[in-house]
């Protein structure tokens, strides 16, 4: 517990203390267990009262302190010492554990605010310097010892260790890396003396990006949030005309014996106070948000939950979100047992990523010689003696010669000494997991998957068979995929769309839940998304669904809960069958279970 709840459960436990030596003595000296009484009732509620007096000062008076002064006061001046105390310190116990409830989940969403590194060691002229991280500027020299939080992303150029990225990712094994790599800030480094080439300063570093979105999260509130706020605005100021009313209407035609309908309108107002529901729903979706972040993800607000918890329909694009972008070579077709080396050979000077699958499927690349490109076409160069050419159809065209039709998502054709000598199709490489995650949706109820991609009709439809998507859209424009979700919304207007790039940004706004992939590495995509997975990983996808529906289905339970049992003993103190202790119940009772329901909205395994 912080300080001030260890303040208010001694300020409980004194008063809860008082409180039985006065109920003990109650029956040896009325007098002084009166006082007793008393002073447990001013112990525990001293704050309320003062709050209560300082919002009727401000004209804003009806809220929960009020509702408890009032009642405990007027019991107080009506001699019913021991239920005044006793109001006052159920109460105070309820504000403890919701205290303590919102504690725990705000430290379960600020577990990803600790992130930020204290310090950054730079390497200036041979010396390593101590600076803020910043101080720290791109293609800077940083020095990370075993212990540190890495500063800012950046390549490693010396040395090799393994890092936990546990509080980033929320992948629990650590990550090996080594020269070459690229480590990104927040992540510990656990073994070995790392140097780092930055490759931006600190408000462009993944950290940076995470605590800014951690800062906007709690903004979105939930409809439903909104709704119990306005509800308890216009609610608290009606049950106390309605409490007044009862205490003073009836007794003008019962002989004006108004200290029994004084206890019953006492009652009214300790059953009415609102605090179960103003407390336990924003509590509920704040605690869906530790989850997510638990599992390596960020809800920006509890509006992103509720509406992922209604979501049916779910969007994918194709490339760096179901697939890794990284082609692979998936058939070789000819006579010739070394045309997969030929071909890496003439390929070996590109960069492009199809020659790069190419050479990878070789195991390397033998010399070549006079290498050319050929606009439009593809690349001939000399290996191993042989004129070796590379590319589409169009250059097979050229050269007069005749290719067999060939399906596949990319297909480089190839010629050897001017005869057609075969060809290689390839693919864009399935993103591990993605199979079983989508699989995942369609078990927890997702009617429609559908995949947008800007790729040929080939690739798209090899990818959707692979991924056992029935439903695909290729050689689509950003403006095409706004068009095509917003007519799958006016069908279903709960529909979330899965992107990672800048094009995807104006589909995840438009979406009723956007959805950035691979952590924060498009800016304008997390920016414009409502759910953001800082690993990339598409199993994030069905987590967060389950989450999201589970923190909304508590989150009505305790609306649920807290006016059934509410608005039952309300009816039931009117004709005087409630007492002060059903009261407590109804009121403090009630919040404690729908704080402690609350509560499991943070652990979802």
């Amino acid at each position: 517990m912080n300080k001030k709840q260890k303040r208010m459960s001694r300020r409980i436990a004194v008063s809860l203390g008082i409180f039985l030596l006065g109920i003990a003595l109650g029956h040896w000296n009325s007098i002084v267990a009166g006082i007793l009484l008393i002073g447990a009732w001013g112990v525990a509620g001293h704050d309320v009262i003062m709050d209560a007096y300082l919002k009727i000062r401000a004209k804003k008076p009806f809220d929960e302190a009020f509702l408890m002064t009032v009642a405990s006061g007027c019991a107080v001046i009506l001699g019913e010492f021991s239920e005044a105390a006793a109001v006052m310190i159920f109460y105070q116990i309820g504000e403890l554990f919701q205290s303590i409830a919102v504690e725990r989940s705000r430290r379960s969403v600020a577990a990803l605010m600790d992130l930020r590194p204290d310090v950054a060691y730079i390497i200036r002229d041979g010396e390593v310097e101590e600076a803020d991280p910043e101080d720290v500027q791109k293609d800077d020299l940083l020095r990370v010892q075993p212990g540190e939080r890495i500063p800012v992303d950046g390549i490693i150029v010396e040395g090799s260790a393994s890092v936990d990225t546990s509080k980033i990712t929320g992948e629990a094994v650590p990550v090996d890396v080594t020269v070459g790599d690229r480590v990104v800030s927040g992540g510990i480094n656990l073994s070995g003396v790392l140097t780092i080439r930055a490759e931006s300063e600190f408000a462009s570093s993944t950290v940076a990006r995470i605590l800014e979105l951690m800062d906007s999260a709690s903004e979105g509130r939930s409809h439903t949030e909104s709704l119990i706020t306005r509800f308890a605005q216009y609610y608290t100021p009606c049950v106390v005309y309605a409490a007044l009313a009862l205490a003073l209407i009836p007794p003008m035609f019962t002989g004006f014996q108004f200290a029994p309908w004084i206890h019953r309108a006492l009652n009214f107002l300790v059953v009415s106070c609102p605090c179960a529901l103003v407390i336990s729903v924003p509590l509920s979706f704040f605690g869906g948000m530790g989850g997510v972040s638990k599992a390596g993800m960020i809800a920006k607000g509890g509006i992103a939950l509720e509406n992922l918890a209604k979501t049916r329909t779910v969007v994918f694009d194709k490339t760096g979100t179901l697939t890794t972008g990284n082609f692979h070579v998936v058939k070789l077709e000819s006579d010739r047992e070394d045309l997969l080396e030929l071909v890496a050979g003439a390929e070996s000077a590109s960069h492009h990523p199809i020659a790069k699958a190419i050479v990878n499927a070789a195991g390397g690349a033998p010399a070549a010689d006079h290498i050319r490109e050929i606009p439009g076409e593809g690349i001939s160069a000399i290996v191993n003696g042989h004129e070796v050419m590379a590319g589409n159809l169009r250059m097979i065209d050229r050269l007069g010669l005749k290719a067999p039709q060939a399906e596949g998502a990319t297909i480089v054709y190839a010629v050897v000494d001017g005869v057609y000598a075969g060809y290689i199709i390839l693919a864009d490489t399935i993103k591990p997991g993605a199979v079983e995650a989508l699989q995942k949706l369609k078990n927890q109820g997702i009617s429609k998957i559908c995949m947008l991609t800007g790729d040929r009709e080939s690739a798209a439809k090899m990818a959707a068979s692979e991924l056992g998507i029935t439903d695909v859209r290729f050689g689509l424009l950003p403006q095409d995929k706004m068009s095509a979700v917003q007519q799958m919304m006016q069908e279903d207007p709960h529909v979330a769309f899965v992107g990672d790039g800048v094009n995807d940004a104006p589909v995840l706004t438009m979406a009723s839940v956007g959805v950035a992939m691979g952590g924060v590495g498009s800016d304008a995509a997390v920016e414009a998304s409502d759910l953001v997975l800082l690993r990339d990983d598409l199993s994030g996808i069905p987590t967060a669904v389950a989450i999201a529906r589970r923190t909304v289905s508590i989150a009505k339970q305790n609306i649920a809960f807290a006016l059934f049992i509410k608005f039952g003993v309300m009816a039931l103190s009117i004709p005087g069958y409630a007492n002060m202790w059903m009261a407590v119940f109804a009121d403090v009772g009630v919040a404690i279970i729908c704080i402690l329901n609350a509560m499991r909205a943070m652990k979802y395994k």
